[in-house]
């Protein structure tokens, strides 16, 4: 698996991927946190992150389908999966060694944005009694990496679907816009308005916005890692069907 894993780092880093996604990221959530004056953390008057943690999942849509869409689809149409699969290395390890690369580029991209969270501190006006919420920050960026997780674990089996990137790209963006949006505008159609709370549950958003005010809930982190693991395990039986 690390061998896999060093092979997909050195080859985002050398196509430049990489360098453009945590660029586009960090520029937009910028955009979005200081210069937009209806969601300027400097207008608002308020000493919180609510910006970044708003636009970032609607941007990670878009960026990780990017990151994973040739995580299986490059390696199938260039005729590189079979040198892969006769190497003695397992699928799981292929797969998870895949997955932790495109994992690791949406940890990188959310690094820089702790000078967000320092920035924000230093401009309060009493740091030591109205600062930032330290908690609730937190929380936020614990659920935005569980839930750049979730996202990685469905573009790479959007990606293990098809030998065209494109469509890969654009499955991926579907299923991540699905789960993470549409059950909460499924909750408002009248015949599952009795099932509100269960249809958005379903969805990332509940989740997401639940851990975001820093309470920990063991529901939510087995929410995240379920979602995580049945893409990944959908992953595997997409890839290892190659063999029947």
């Amino acid at each position: 698996m690390w061998t896999i894993y060093k092979k997909e780092i050195r080859s985002f880093l050398s196509s430049l991927i990489a360098y453009v996604v945590i660029a586009v990221f960090l520029i937009v959530t910028g955009m979005f946190t200081w210069l937009f004056k209806d969601t300027s953390v400097l207008d608002s008057g308020y000493a919180n992150l609510d910006p970044l943690f708003s636009i970032a999942p609607i941007i990670f849509i878009f960026l990780v389908s990017a990151i994973t869409m040739r995580s299986f689809s490059e390696e199938r149409k260039s005729g590189t999966i079979e040198t892969l699969t006769t190497r003695p290395v397992s699928d799981f390890a292929i797969i998870m060694g895949k997955y932790f690369a495109g994992l690791t580029l949406v940890v990188f991209s959310i690094l820089p944005t702790l000078l967000y969270y320092y920035s924000v501190n230093k401009l309060s006006i009493n740091p030591a009694q109205t600062g930032i919420d330290t908690g609730a920050t937190l929380g936020s960026y614990i659920g935005l990496l569980l839930l750049g997780a979730v996202y990685v674990a469905i573009g790479t089996f959007a990606s293990a679907i098809s030998d065209n990137q494109i469509i890969a790209f654009l499955l991926s963006m579907f299923v991540c816009f699905f789960f993470f949006i549409a059950f909460d505008f499924l909750s408002d159609i009248s015949f599952l308005k009795d099932s509100e709370f269960t249809t958005e549950w379903i969805g990332i958003n509940y989740h997401y916005k639940s851990i975001s005010k820093g309470v920990a809930d063991t529901r939510d982190l087995v929410y995240f890692i379920s979602l995580t693991l049945l893409f990944l395990g959908l992953t595997k039986f997409i890839f290892g069907s190659r063999k029947w």
